[in-house]
């Protein structure tokens, strides 16, 4: 990974090329963040940057952060999160980060947690097939057997069934970057971008360009 940014989303729309072509955008306030940490294969056996995000009240913040966050000479943040570089030389302690570091037309993943759907049945969370709808079928919206009773006599792993749904981390990858505002550290995707609005994304350079 060469370069990443946080980002809150903001919400999708769409916009127009020269050609009249419509594209579907996710509107990303993408920073600024800025660097809380750096930490290297002498001191820490790895290279990669903290990177805060977020203004938040002192009060709200426990003794040891307040003092991490004093040592690097920022103000105190909401999010923090740590990006493993190739190469952490060329960024300092309070070093901000803003939506400039990636270009229109780059290709980036977008990490998020994804929607909470709450508990959800077998249909819904897992695309299996309903049964009849005849009145008489007594069998709709089943998940169906769970398996033999006395071999193996139990369910295996894995076994599709009715559960809690969504609020996972999930990543999107080679998504492109339609259009960047550099003044109000805006940047808008093509396509969709897990979570809600308002949640936090980690916007990084692809691994499959």
């Amino acid at each position: 990974m060469k370069k990443a940014i946080l980002a809150t989303k903001v919400g999708m729309t769409q916009i127009f090329n020269e050609d009249g072509v419509l594209t579907p955008v996710t509107v990303l306030q993408a920073g600024p963040c800025v660097v809380t940490q750096i930490k290297t294969v002498e001191k820490d056996g790895y290279d990669a940057i903290q990177v805060g995000f977020g203004d938040k009240r002192e009060n709200l913040v426990n003794k040891p952060q307040k003092g991490h966050f004093a040592k690097a000479g920022v103000a105190t943040k909401r999010f923090v999160r740590e990006f493993r570089l190739e190469d952490v030389s060329g960024y300092s302690l309070a070093q901000e980060i803003t939506a400039d570091i990636f270009a229109e037309g780059d290709k980036v993943d977008a990490t998020a947690k994804s929607k909470g759907k709450g508990y959800a049945g077998g249909i819904k969370r897992h695309g299996l097939k309903s049964g009849p709808s005849a009145h008489g079928s007594k069998y709709h919206r089943h998940a169906g057997s769970n398996g033999s009773a006395t071999t193996p006599g139990r369910v295996f792993k894995g076994k599709k069934m009715p559960g809690h749904m969504g609020a996972v981390r999930v990543t999107v990858q080679n998504l492109e970057i339609v259009k960047i505002d550099v003044e109000n550290n805006i940047i808008l995707v093509k396509g969709a971008v897990p979570g809600p609005k308002k949640s936090l994304v980690m916007l990084k350079d692809t691994v499959k360009a």
